[in-house]
């Protein structure tokens, strides 16, 4: 067997093991880069579209991701846990394929100007993750322009309850909602006031949640609904004198 045919047979015998490996514990292929800033620095932090904000003033520190479009799923995953591990890359992974656990907390946008292959990593329907400084070294080398990495959904370790940060107007009413255990994915939030019945809201971007009501001088309690399809009820989190931009903790998710 020559040359070419031994690199040949070597590359699906990598292939054939990946996608074993993928299908027995569910594990899925991406690629990652490392997320830097407008002059090339690597970013710390990563907030953006998800609405979170500066990351180092919440739970999810600086182990966070900005998703790809087909990820990201329109805002529905912000707050979701990856475990990502980089793998077959002798170069530029770390020697016994660490992984680490990330937030999704941003959007990768895609680069219609250059290749999917070549620089437009987060073209639909790529599979791609944007990782925070420390994840992304945590797995690989911080030279690499970009990774194999695999990714999984895990659990969400959070310390202290759900947070809601209150923002709108007399007519427009809007929370975002933080630091979410269990799934991490919210999919559906209600809000009621001390005279009202439960009211549906609407995602507005990312986890920001809102609806056109008056609540301001009612105590507020919010229920909310992970993807997996639990829910809890956090009664009074607000009390009657709260104000925009006043941040509140209810209960927890738990596993």
């Amino acid at each position: 067997m020559d040359y070419g045919l031994q690199q040949l047979a070597l590359c699906l015998f990598i292939l054939c093991r990946l996608f074993q490996v993928t299908a027995e514990d569910d594990w899925k292929i991406a690629t990652a880069t490392l997320s830097r800033d407008k002059d090339g620095s690597s970013s710390v932090n990563i907030g953006g579209a998800c609405g979170y904000g500066d990351l180092s003033q919440t739970s999810y520190g600086g182990y966070s991701a900005g998703l790809s479009g087909k990820l990201f799923n329109r805002g529905s995953s912000c707050g979701a846990c990856l475990e990502v591990r980089c793998v077959n890359h002798i170069r530029w992974c770390l020697p016994g394929s660490p992984s680490a656990v990330v937030t999704a907390t941003d959007f990768c946008p895609p680069n219609s100007g250059l290749s999917s292959d070549y620089g437009g990593w987060c073209n639909f329907p790529k599979e791609h993750l944007e990782l925070s400084h420390a994840a992304f070294t945590g797995i690989a080398e911080t030279r690499a322009e970009i990774i194999p990495v695999q990714y999984r959904r895990v659990k969400c370790g959070r310390r202290g309850g759900l947070r809601f940060s209150l923002n709108g107007s007399s007519h427009f009413f809007q929370v975002l909602i933080s630091n979410v255990g269990l799934d991490g994915e919210v999919v559906g939030v209600k809000v009621k006031g001390h005279t009202t019945a439960w009211i549906p809201m609407a995602r507005n971007w990312g986890q920001h949640w809102h609806s056109s009501l008056d609540l301001i001088g009612q105590s507020l309690s919010f229920e909310v609904t992970l993807i997996g399809g639990n829910t809890i009820a956090s009664y009074d989190v607000a009390p009657p004198y709260w104000r925009f931009g006043m941040t509140y903790q209810g209960k927890q998710f738990h596993s």
